[in-house]
């Protein structure tokens, strides 16, 4: 019989974690939390004191029956739930829906599930943080109370199933600004000019970039400016002025938090954050390696912290010295002094064992999974090298009045980029000849001038808006993907390529927001309840204090709202799909399952269809449109629009382009077009423009 039980929030743990512990221990799952706020209602008593009211989560009883038979059974309970907020709140919850007030209980936590962690985790309980508890009381609290105080202005004033949110509306006005600067943006016209210059001795010639004049710095706006810049030059002694050479270092990046890791996957992986999420969450919980059971291959995912303890820092020295040489490990690894002490206790995110190289996993792993790990292991082994060391060369070239010039460099030490070096640090290297001085004889082949217009800033994406929210100190870790997730399943934003764009829903909602509400998508204000949450956790701070000061002046707008804000009617999106039984266009209306179409003429019509949608491929079978399905399951396919008529289908997306070889269709693989016929054969490369 087991003496002791360990909990864990989620039912991957425990095989995980159950092998590395004896007989005497018993490992179970709670499934996450087991108690929360009513649905039905705000489940806040704001008339005495600002007490939740927690019920048992509806599906969870039948685990809160075998959890407590298990904690029966048990001499000890140790709670094992995450090391963050949340997972202290979920191990407080446990322990009153359990009763465990009169049990022998510890609180436990580990950075990363492997032996060594869980085992120390076990010679240092304690009791459970109610300061970490009362921080995410106070959030879960403020969260309830924005979003059932103002969602229903929204369902009265918009339509039904919209949401506000504390953090959620904040992110959408961010989105909403940047869209209004880019339509209101108004380009300026500005004009680059590059002289390619003859070395004498040398084979290659020399492009350089005007600069100014003898004064300083010249922007060129017009054609007219550029023309009289060009009569001056006609027959210019073109000199070298100056060569300045030198050396510059390029520091190793730091290993990754939550935030970079969603970054860095957005831009390289093509990822989204939530996607980023789901993964680490599985390489975290272990996965079965061949020849080793299962095992956690990195640590915690929610996190700011950037530290790495005092072991994973010599494992990694020992291991970069002896495979990339001594010269690589650096003595004394950078780290980030961090303004948020909230998860400061988590390491940054990092393989659990460096030895544990992608290579060696590969086979146990599923594309992305690997994509991933690779993406976690360079950046933590490149995290623990020596910078980047460049030659650099500048050269300052006179013709006349006027003044060009030359910068140059040329890779001398790898360091950190043998390990982890992206795109634009490999198009950096380029270097100029060594014989250039002063004394060297140019002459002008020709010069190229060109018309340039100032860009609009870039529309948001996945990453640029995470990292806007991490500056801005809005949201945490663990908020940034459902966030983004919420905005677009509320269909306020949507996503084409990689950028974010506003729909008039969410330009509608973000403008109520502001002029009904303008404290809570106030990004100062949001940041500020961070820091006060902050405070809560360390113990400076009553939570309810913060709550009592937010709830009165809430109820107040919500209460001016309800009277002066108008309605606003949201035209569904027209489709050429006719309704065969009134004739009228039908319209595509959001459901619970998403998308479907539906009759305007509701009531007197009721027809709806289900939405499909077309992927602009023609069938290969019968030419009609190819749209994306689903099975029973949930799994993606595409088939004929025509179906049953006519059977084509694929689970590979059809390619716009017939197989050059055969004739036949092609499909879409990764980055790859290949034709279905796998005795054809035929693969070529996705255009560039295609591969988002």
């Amino acid at each position: 019989m087991a003496k002791y039980l360990v909990i864990v929030e989620s039912p991957a743990k425990v095989k995980t974690i159950k092998k590395f512990l004896g007989k005497n221990y018993e490992v179970a799952a709670s499934n996450g939390h087991v108690r929360d706020m009513p649905k039905s209602q705000l489940g806040i008593d704001v008339e005495h004191g600002y007490e939740p009211k927690y019920i048992t989560i509806r599906g969870k009883g039948d685990i809160l029956a075998n959890l407590r038979k298990e904690v029966k059974k048990a001499d000890k309970v140790f709670l094992a739930t995450d090391p963050d907020r949340e997972g202290e709140a979920i191990s407080w919850h446990l322990s009153k829906a359990l009763k465990l007030e009169d049990k022998d209980i510890h609180r436990i936590t580990f950075n990363e599930i492997t032996k060594n962690a869980v085992k120390a985790s076990l010679k240092q309980p304690r009791d459970i943080d109610m300061h970490l508890v009362d921080a995410q009381q106070a959030r879960r609290v403020l969260d309830r109370m924005v979003g059932y105080r103002i969602s229903p202005v929204l369902w009265a004033k918009v339509k039904r199933g919209l949401s506000a949110g504390r953090v959620q509306s904040v992110a959408l006005r961010i989105i909403c600004d940047r869209e209004e600067e880019i339509n209101a943006f108004i380009p300026e016209e500005y004009w680059s000019l590059d002289a390619v210059l003859k070395v004498e001795g040398e084979k290659k010639p020399l492009t350089a970039k005007f600069y100014g004049d003898e004064n300083g710095k010249i922007v060129i706006h017009s054609e007219k400016e550029l023309k009289e810049i060009l009569d001056h030059l006609e027959g210019a002694h073109y000199k070298v002025l100056s060569v300045k050479r030198g050396e510059r270092t390029k520091k190793a990046p730091l290993p990754f938090t939550t935030s970079t890791l969603q970054q860095e996957a957005s831009k390289h992986l093509n990822f989204s954050t939530q996607k980023t999420m789901r993964l680490a969450q599985q390489l975290y919980e272990g996965i079965d390696i061949k020849g080793n059971g299962t095992v956690g291959l990195i640590t915690y995912l929610r996190t700011d912290s950037v530290r790495i303890s005092e072991e994973a820092e010599a494992l990694a020295g020992a291991y970069i010295s002896e495979n990339y040489g001594p010269e690589y490990a650096a003595k004394d690894a950078g780290t980030k002094k961090n303004n948020n002490k909230i998860q400061d206790a988590h390491e940054a995110i990092r393989p659990t064992d460096i030895e544990r190289t992608p290579v060696k996993v590969k086979e146990s792993l599923t594309r992305d999974q690997f994509r991933l790990y690779q993406l976690i292991w360079n950046r933590f082994t490149a995290s623990r090298m020596l910078p980047a060391q460049y030659e650099t060369i500048s050269v300052k070239i006179g013709a006349g009045i006027y003044r060009f010039q030359v910068s140059a460099s040329k890779i001398k030490f790898q360091g950190y980029m043998s390990v982890y070096s992206l795109d634009e640090e490999k198009a950096e290297s380029t270097f100029l000849a060594k014989s250039l001085d002063e004394d060297s004889v140019l002459t002008c082949l020709e010069t190229d001038p060109k018309q340039h217009f100032t860009q609009p800033p870039a529309h948001y994406t996945e990453a640029s808006l995470v990292k806007s929210l991490e500056e801005l100190g809005i949201g945490r870790p663990s908020t940034y993907a459902p966030t983004i997730t919420t905005l677009l399943g509320r269909r306020y934003i949507v996503k084409e390529k990689k950028n974010l764009y506003v729909t008039e829903l969410g330009e509608v909602v973000n403008h109520i927001m502001k002029e009904a509400f303008p404290v809570i998508v106030d990004e100062h204000f949001t940041a500020n309840m961070e820091s006060l949450l902050d405070s809560v956790e360390e113990g400076s701070i009553e939570w309810k204090t913060i709550i009592s000061n937010f709830y009165p002046d809430l109820e107040s707008a919500v209460e001016t709202a309800e009277k002066e804000i108008a309605k606003v009617e949201i035209a569904d999106e027209v489709t050429d799909v006719i309704c065969e039984e009134c004739g009228r266009n039908m319209v595509i209306k959001y459901g619970p399952h998403g998308r479907f179409l539906a009759c305007p003429g509701f009531p007197d019509c009721r027809n709806t269809k289900p939405y499909y949608e077309k992927i602009g491929v023609s069938c290969p079978k019968c030419g009609k449109d190819v749209i994306l399905k689903k099975t029973k399951k949930g799994r993606k396919y595409y088939g004929c629009i025509d179906n049953p008529e006519c059977d084509f289908m694929s689970w590979q997306k059809p390619y716009k382009d017939k197989c050059p070889d055969c004739g036949g269709y092609m499909v879409e693989k990764g980055n790859k077009i290949v034709c279905a016929d796998e005795q054809c054969g035929y693969v070529m490369d996705k255009p560039k423009e295609e591969e988002n």
